[in-house]
């Protein structure tokens, strides 16, 4: 009975860089450091040409090598499978080795044979208003430099500039759209037709929005077998260059190919830790200077099973906030981004956005915080609350941060229209709160620093464990600050640091207070040296977190529950809603009180 030979190979393009006791080996999506033997390098020298042919079984044959040399070759054998840089090959693929498009799918697929029987089997269509036009021309090229045969049609329902690629094969139909702009251009996330031609429609109202391009940095497209089908000088589209419509066309055709053969699409290989695992992302570019780079972009509103399920809401603040990137990018973000530039970051850190508006005049909203990324987060919340379709939402970047603030602000707005503040409420004692120290610092920034005449006064809601406080002006009674929080020491400090900031600022601050909302976000893998105490940020802000739960349940017992909005009810659902739940954002909606 004969043995099975091993099918193994050496990926192509994997380099290989000897060391004094060991070797470096790198390929497309792995690499590995073996080091501890001088006799690596000399072992390398005498399988990589077997290795790389797929011939290392008859190369051990023939060296009638003994179980000592077989074992060294497994060992090492084991650790480059184990990092992504073998490849087994079938019966017969070997015959196609030297196809360009073989080549690229041995150096990238889990199974260059499978995916190549994928691009065999499918057939493509090119769809534009004009499908002689330069974008349609280069995707078309680098679709056939693949192999694939490709049909173009004549859509007059496409705009000038934008394509569609279609992808027929033994499953679903697989497209996306490209578009070149008078600045640049696009290509979209594969999909469904419908989704391909949802998304332009969706990504160019986006990019005409007003939002300056030319921030970032700078990143790069991908090339698929071929290149990306080459373009002769001087042929361009819509003003972006001459070389935006071969770039654009190859990488769309690239990403396609991709999705057909069943490879990793290339927005997730480039290593970029702004992109957001698990939603989409979109290739943007830009004529001058020559740039392009994927940006997350989950997309329009679409029925299931063309809506993707989201992200799950966010577990600690460094998700959160590289969601809020993602939502406020400067290209095609829904959201104003909440900046300190321009804004005075002593003594409390502050962020400002300016909301979209159809009037000359925007309307600007500032937020205070114990640290300036707590205030971007806050920012980012009250303007979509701003921009919801329908009023009493509350936006978090989790359900407990969304409760949070949603509670603390319907207490406070029953305070405010209760004459003489919430029944049973009763003063709580200054040597509660007083000496902490968080409200020692804010208090005498306020007062002394700041030299404002200002008065506090903190109120316990009966037995429930919630405290509500209130900083004005001397002789003023307009609310300067304020804070509804667990304990007596905990709202005074959140009230006198929202009466600083709103000082700070230059007028009172936008919304109701949300105050230790996020403690739980800022907490969560934050690690506190043993000697801090309440008087710093992380370990205040811990010790919030840890009463939260506990303090949302007794204003629960006070207020009433906010409620989720029904994932089908039109009258409280848009485009903003669903877009925020996508980012793993939560909305609330509160009853208004009469």
């Amino acid at each position: 009975m004969t043995a099975a030979r091993d099918a193994r190979r050496l990926r192509p393009g994997v380099a290989v860089t000897p060391l004094r006791a060991g070797l470096h080996l790198r390929g497309r999506a792995g690499s590995v450091t073996l080091e501890g033997s001088a006799a690596l390098p000399a072992l390398w020298q005498w399988v990589e040409g077997p290795l790389r042919a797929g011939a290392l079984d008859d190369h051990l044959d023939a060296a009638a090598a003994g179980p000592a040399l077989r074992t060294a070759v497994e060992t090492l054998l084991g650790q480059l499978d184990a990092h992504g840089l073998l490849v087994s090959e079938p019966d017969g693929y070997a015959d196609q080795r030297h196809d360009p498009v073989a080549l690229w799918l041995g150096a990238a697929a889990e199974r260059p044979a499978a995916a190549l029987a994928a691009l065999g089997a499918a057939r493509a269509e090119v769809l534009a208003g004009d499908p002689g036009g330069p974008l349609a021309r280069a995707a078309g090229r680098a679709l056939e430099l693949a192999g694939v045969p490709v049909t173009r049609t004549a859509d007059p329902a496409l705009p000038e500039g934008r394509v569609l690629l279609h992808l027929h094969g033994t499953g679903p139909v697989r497209a996306l759209a490209a578009g070149l702009r008078p600045d640049g251009g696009y290509a979209t996330a594969p999909g469904s037709p419908a989704r391909a031609r949802a998304d332009a429609a969706a990504l160019e109202t986006r990019l005409d929005a007003g939002r300056n391009p030319g921030e970032g940095d700078t990143g790069s497209g991908a090339e698929g077998p071929g290149g990306v089908g080459g373009e002769a000088p001087g042929e361009g589209g819509a003003g972006a260059g001459p070389v935006l419509a071969p770039l654009l066309g190859g990488a769309a055709a690239h990403r396609l190919l991709c999705a057909a053969a069943g490879l990793p699409d290339p927005a997730g290989e480039g290593g970029d830790e702004r992109l957001l695992p698990g939603l989409p992302a979109v290739l943007l570019a830009e004529a001058a200077p020559l740039r392009a780079e994927y940006r997350t972009w989950p997309g329009p509103r679409l029925p299931a099973p063309d809506r993707g399920p989201g992200l799950a809401p966010a577990a600690t603040l460094g998700e959160a906030l590289r969601r809020l990137s993602a939502l406020t990018d400067e290209r095609c973000g829904a959201l104003p981004a909440p900046l300190a530039a321009g804004l005075r970051q002593l003594p409390a850190p502050l962020a400002a956005c300016e909301l979209p508006g159809d009037g000359p005049v925007r309307r600007r909203l500032t937020a205070g915080a114990p640290r300036l990324d707590l205030a971007r987060l806050e920012l980012l919340c009250r303007a979509a609350e701003l921009l919801l379709p329908a009023p009493g939402g509350t936006v978090g970047a989790n359900p407990g941060h969304a409760r949070g603030r949603a509670l603390r602000a319907a207490f406070a707005r029953r305070a405010a229209r209760t004459p003489g503040g919430i029944p049973g409420a009763v003063d709580a004692a200054g040597p509660e709160w007083s000496g902490h120290p968080q409200f020692r610092h804010w208090w005498h920034t306020l007062t002394a620093r700041l030299e404002v005449p200002a008065r506090i006064r903190v109120r316990r809601a009966g037995a429930h464990g919630v405290h509500h406080a209130v900083v004005r002006r001397a002789g003023d009674a307009g609310v300067l600050g304020e804070a509804v929080e667990a304990t007596a020491a905990d709202a005074a400090a959140f009230a006198a640091l929202a009466a600083v900031a709103a000082v700070q600022a230059g007028g009172p601050g936008d919304g109701l207070p949300s105050g230790g909302a996020v403690a739980p976000l800022a907490a969560a893998g934050a690690r506190a040296a043993g000697w801090e105490d309440d008087g710093w940020t992380g370990r205040w802000l811990a010790g919030t977190a840890e009463r939260e739960a506990a303090f949302q349940e007794a204003l629960r017992r006070l207020t009433g529950p906010p409620r989720h909005t029904a994932a089908g009810a039109p009258a409280r659902d848009g485009e903003l809603p669903e877009l925020l739940r996508a980012f793993g954002f939560t909305v609330l909606y509160t009853p208004e009180e009469p």
